[in-house]
């Protein structure tokens, strides 16, 4: 899974033009680091939540340069209009892709909480069975959704081959070339966090706790094979497996416990930075909304 979720940002070196505004420097310099510095960090989950907070200080910067007085007299021009069209249809998939994605870890900090909540409780192992069936019916059921937002950020990776039209403006024929590369590496953050939650639900005809130390505890390479969501996929099919049989499962409730509680700090992560990001997106459609209403 560490393999198939890591980040890949498509985006080339690029180099500035005289005389444009400074904040396209600073957001090259960005775009740059970036590409550079995603190939430095070993972990995907790591990768994803660090990225964002990259990402949202580029839309950030794009504010700025979209609100500029160069940007406002370059559009003066009308037949320019049609590039900044184009930004926005882009700004409205990846809005829509990206609260979609809030929305699934909100739920999936619902679970986890009732999960905790049942698992604190003393004698109450149907709670836990409910809880834990409850669990991954949903995280069956988000399939549906993650591979809807995949093929739409799919879709909008070949349409963003069009080819570039020339315009007599250094400014805005620039400006929409970095809209362009800002979209292109928000589509690979945004199918990371997809790629998460596509962990595909643990299925083990194993028994007995021995199963999840082998996978969870043993080998450095165990813990890359599995991410936190993956972790606590095979602790919750242990202890429901030992439910079932009427087990003590009392050692087990307290290692998913752990498991459970790491798994909803990062969940936590992604909330904030996925709220951030939704706010920097919605910012910008707004703003290039405004460009090209009359």
């Amino acid at each position: 899974m560490e393999s198939s979720s890591a980040v890949h940002i498509p985006v080339r070196s690029i180099s500035l033009p005289s005389r444009l505004h400074p904040n396209f420097q600073i957001i090259i310099s960005e775009l740059n680091k970036l590409k550079a510095w995603e190939s430095t960090v070993p972990s995907a989950s790591e990768t994803t939540q660090l990225g964002l907070v990259g990402v949202a200080q580029l839309y950030n910067c794009l504010q700025e340069l979209i609100h500029s007085p160069l940007t406002q007299k370059a559009l003066h021009h009308h037949q320019y209009l049609n590039l900044v069209e184009e930004a926005f249809d882009g700004s409205v998939e990846l809005l829509d892709v990206c609260g979609n994605a809030r929305d699934l870890f909100f739920l999936m900090k619902e679970h986890i909480n009732d999960l905790q909540s049942a698992l604190r409780r003393k004698g109450g192992s149907s709670i836990i069975e409910g809880n834990i069936q409850a669990y991954i019916s949903f995280r069956k059921k988000v399939k549906k959704d993650i591979t809807k937002c995949l093929k739409t950020l799919k879709r909008m990776e070949t349409s963003n081959l069009e080819s570039f039209l020339v315009v007599n403006s250094d400014h805005l024929s620039f400006l929409v070339k970095v809209l362009r590369e800002v979209r292109a590496i928000t589509r690979p953050m945004l199918r990371s966090f997809m790629l998460f939650l596509s962990v595909p639900v643990t299925k083990t005809k194993a028994s007995g706790w021995s199963l999840v130390s082998k996978l969870l505890l043993t080998t450095e390479r165990s813990q890359k094979m599995l991410n936190e969501l993956g972790a606590v996929d095979a602790a919750l099919h242990t202890i429901g497996g030992q439910i079932r049989r009427n087990n003590d499962a009392k050692v087990d409730v307290q290692e998913v416990q752990k498991r459970l509680g790491r798994l909803d700090g990062r969940v936590d992560g992604f909330e904030a930075e996925l709220d951030c990001l939704f706010r920097c997106l919605i910012q910008n459609r707004a703003s290039l909304l405004n460009l090209v209403t009359p």
